[in-house]
């Protein structure tokens, strides 16, 4: 940014000195605009050419002056087109166009705030599903490593509201702020619940009263990475055990077990069925663990008479091939 705007000031400065070498000679030798301007060229541009007309007195001096001033301000322009040229600044402006115009194509995405630890695996775990997201972040290091990551992202202040347009939010699904400061926090959830009132919004609590700040604010769900982590901490002490076998169940990379919710489609078969008579269990071999209905109740272990409604989130344990098999029967694509 610092070359671009070395070039910018460069070529201004330059543009006002032709400007006034122009003015000067049509006021000292009353010559017309064309030959001035003509005259002021030739003289920066140093190449010796003979003057337009017999100068006076006073116009040899101008141009002395105007030749010690406008000497430094051409080299100072060569120099800083150079150093735009040699730093790919060109190449940077044609990436960032594509880049907005990817962005500007995603519809029902996900915006995530931070891109620092917890902001990096968030989007590991995003990209292996993978969901479409797009990533706000002002520190220019991590965007070097973001555009090496070939990940979309927006360089800028998420508090900002023109920095969240820019990422779609009126277009997302859901924003996950993750930044380390609490008030960062608050003020994006603010933001963010401004410019789309409909959005899920996942904030990162880290100090303790923070969550109800971040609720009052317009989040979603709050969750503290700190809180979970001295949780499972101390569950793998006290139910080792049960922490193994959750972690076999959510690993995105295990093969054998998985840990999923899938939503009832309008159009899927299951609607109106119930879990015995679906054949989940018995032709898929897929434990309903929990299904959390449309208005938002959880029924945890199910009876085999429960029926499934449209809308309903089916939480499930199973093989990871059987459930992508579930996931299209709840989507309505195939027929058990």
């Amino acid at each position: 940014m610092d070359s671009i705007r070395n070039l910018r000031f460069s070529i201004a400065i330059l543009v006002l000195v032709i400007g006034c070498g122009t003015v000067g000679y049509s006021l000292i030798e009353g010559w017309t605009p064309f030959d001035s301007l003509y005259m002021t060229v030739i003289t920066l541009a140093t190449v010796g050419f003979k003057e337009v007309h017999d100068l006076s007195p006073e116009g040899k001096i101008f141009t002395i002056i105007l030749i010690i001033f406008g000497a430094g301000i051409i080299a100072y322009a060569i120099g800083s087109l150079i150093q735009f040229m040699v730093e790919g600044q060109l190449r940077q402006i044609l990436g960032r166009k594509k880049l907005e115009k990817q962005i500007s194509k995603l519809k029902g995405h996900y915006i995530i705030c931070g891109y620092g630890r917890i902001g990096t695996l968030i989007c590991k775990e995003l990209a292996a599903r993978p969901l479409p997201f797009v990533v706000v972040e002002h520190n220019p290091e991590r965007c070097e490593k973001l555009a090496t990551d070939r990940i979309l992202f927006v360089r800028g202040d998420a508090t900002d509201d023109d920095c969240l347009m820019a990422a779609g939010i009126d277009r997302a699904k859901g924003l996950i702020t993750a930044v380390t400061s609490d008030t960062d926090n608050v003020y994006i959830t603010l933001t963010a619940r401004g410019l789309n009132p409909d959005l899920f919004i996942l904030a990162r609590s880290g100090e303790e009263g923070s969550e109800k700040k971040l609720k009052r604010a317009g989040a979603s769900k709050v969750i503290s990475p700190y809180t979970i982590g001295a949780y499972r901490m101390a569950q793998a002490i006290l139910r080792p055990s049960v922490v193994d076998f959750i972690e076999i169940a959510t690993a995105g990379k295990n093969l054998e077990l998985q840990l999923e919710e899938i939503l009832v489609n309008p159009t899927s078969h299951l609607v109106g069925t119930s879990l015995i008579t679906s054949g989940i269990r018995k032709d898929l071999g897929i434990i309903i663990v929990g299904i959390k209905k449309g208005d938002g109740k959880m029924i945890f272990n199910p009876a085999s008479n429960t029926l499934i409604d449209s809308g309903d989130v089916l939480i499930t344990l199973g093989q990871q091939s059987a459930i992508q098999n579930l996931e299209a029967i709840a989507g309505g694509e195939s027929i058990l």
